[in-house]
């Protein structure tokens, strides 16, 4: 196999061109868009009613049934102070996977606003955007061409859910 050959696969981040790719998906929220690499969603899950779980912060939505398992559901537009959206029953569920902060959290949910999209960013093509505020949950806002996203800070949100101590 030459040096510009190489096998495709889901987590493959070079095309045969050399060009570093990031399969990623870009998820609508109410007033923006994130922007995730593929790898940290374990799945994109339909929309069905949460157990709600009592005393919990107005960002936690409640706890969503996946794969025989609970996974605590935030409002990231409600973590980053901006008030908490309503559920879209076309929505989705991303189910993030663990970042290794807490043992107590497996996975976390975040509510999409709509259908998700899959995407192949080029790594030299995604440019910090200086020109917009990130919030407090976010890692980065970030310009791929013309179009703008926000890439949550994934550690961060998962260390919170594991501050609440929640039993479930």
């Amino acid at each position: 196999m030459s040096e510009n050959e190489v096998s495709k696969t889901d987590d493959q981040m070079t095309n045969l061109a050399g060009v570093r790719e990031v399969p990623c998906m870009l998820l609508p929220m109410l007033d923006h868009i994130l922007l995730l690499p593929n790898t940290t969603v374990a799945e994109m899950s339909p929309m069905k009613p949460l157990m709600s779980l009592p005393d919990t912060p107005e960002w936690m939505m409640g706890l969503y049934e996946w794969r025989n398992i609970h996974v605590p559901v935030v409002s990231l537009e409600s973590l980053n102070k901006g008030g908490r959206p309503p559920m879209n029953p076309q929505g989705r569920i991303a189910v993030l996977n663990s970042t290794g902060v807490s043992d107590k959290v497996a996975f976390i949910g975040i509510h999409t606003q709509g259908i998700p999209r899959m995407s192949r960013v080029g790594e030299e093509d995604i440019i910090e955007n200086t020109e917009t505020t990130k919030r407090e949950f976010d890692l980065m806002a970030v310009k791929v061409g013309m179009e703008e996203f926000f890439m949550p800070d994934v550690v961060r949100i998962q260390a919170a859910v594991a501050d609440l101590n929640l039993s479930y």
